[in-house]
């Protein structure tokens, strides 16, 4: 089984390569290569599946969304008898939105966010617009969210009802450290809700779930399962899910009422982006191919180890010191030269057909290179050649 595994991988980069040039010749241009955070660089087959139509209401459709929400929540390690996949159409930002908005009681809710960078805010800012009361709790962008640093607060509100941080704060590239903090709120507040942003490591970060008391996990399949954009999906404790019916400020992302419509008949209670789901089987099944996510991981890591040694060797700074280890997406400070401008450096680079992303931190002047996606050695050090000619 690891052997065809494995052809199957190296068939599907294969395809992956032939599609991107028969693509490339038909629209006259070249694909580029995204050294980002998402959406990415996904695979031939992947592109390949979404090539055809099928209706929302279709029995091979209903059974590919049933394969889906089933193999993501087996992929978190979870079962099903007690946790459920819930997908919701739209970016990740939507399924945040629908974890808060569904989830933290109409009377007496209080969100505790804490965080440490744009990511972990826009949850917070979510909770703003929505009317919830939250308490942001906010920690430099270079260091992860202190564990102890939070233990008097928990210890001391216990009006707090949900508690929510980020996995992967991508402003960054700081990893969070969400197993510790969800054993300190477990401690501390045993009946308050444990929500985790996983948008940017779900699929190539190893997380324990039931370990951390995780109720709520969101993520989105054009990240590091390496599908395309359309939708996000939320893994829940299914009981505390049910508790909650109600309690949306919303219609469309009522969490809730879309868990009971996928199971009462299989289908969305709104339209599915049917290509989009096509895409994600594909991409789940490449991801078996590859290995899991401990294999995705390794080659996420080597592909940080090659990029982090190159940029040194060019006399480039990361943002965060050597005691973080997340291999998601690279922060490297501006040279100090000042010859020096971002722009023109990432217009070099684009024009080679290197796509990479401009810094999210506000205390220093940063750019960011992400390591996921179909990139693998070859292409780290092609950009690094990009790099040094630039």
């Amino acid at each position: 089984r690891t052997t065809m595994n494995r052809l199957f991988f190296a068939r599907s980069v294969c395809l992956f390569r032939n599609t991107s040039r028969q693509l490339s010749s038909a629209s006259g241009s070249t694909e580029k290569k995204l050294f980002t955070p998402g959406p990415l660089n996904t695979s031939g087959p992947a592109k390949h599946a979404m090539l055809r139509d099928v209706g929302s209401r279709d029995v091979e459709f209903i059974e590919t969304v049933a394969f889906i929400r089933r193999r993501l929540v087996e992929l978190a390690g979870l079962s099903t008898e007690f946790f459920t996949c819930v997908p919701v159409q739209g970016s990740g930002t939507y399924a945040l939105e629908s974890v808060l908005t569904s989830t933290v009681p109409r009377q007496k809710g209080r969100v505790l966010a804490l965080t440490n960078g744009a990511y972990g805010e826009r949850s917070a800012n979510i909770c703003r617009v929505l009317g919830i009361d939250v308490k942001e709790v906010k920690f430099p962008e270079d260091q992860r969210i202190d564990v102890e640093g939070i233990r008097d607060l928990v210890s001391r509100d216990q009006s707090i009802t949900n508690v929510a941080i980020v996995h992967c704060e991508t402003t960054s590239g700081v990893m969070n450290l969400v197993e510790e903090v969800g054993r300190l709120v477990k401690e501390q507040l045993p009946n308050a809700t444990y929500f985790v942003d996983s948008m940017s490591s779900f699929g190539a970060v190893p997380l324990d779930m039931e370990a951390a008391g995780v109720d709520y996990l969101v993520s989105s399949c054009n990240k590091c399962l390496e599908s395309v954009p359309g939708f996000s999906y939320v893994l829940a404790n299914t009981k505390k899910l049910l508790g909650c019916k109600g309690w949306s400020r919303s219609l469309s992302l009522d969490l809730v009422a879309q868990y009971e419509g996928l199971e009462k008949n299989g289908q969305f209670r709104f339209t599915p982006p049917t290509h989009s789901i096509l895409a994600l089987k594909e991409a789940l099944h490449e991801l078996d191919a590859e290995g899991g996510i401990e294999a995705r991981a390794k080659r996420y890591q080597k592909n940080r180890e090659i990029l982090c040694t190159g940029m040194a060797e060019m006399g480039f700074t990361e943002f965060l010191d050597k005691s973080h280890e997340g291999y998601i997406i690279t922060s490297f400070r501006y040279p100090s030269h000042p010859n020096f401008s971002f722009n023109e450096f990432y217009k070099r680079l684009n024009s080679r057909g290197m796509v990479i992303y401009p810094g999210k931190v506000t205390k220093a002047n940063c750019f960011r290179i992400g390591n996921i996606g179909q990139l693998f050695d070859v292409d780290m050090r092609n950009l690094l050649v990009a790099i040094r000619e630039v």
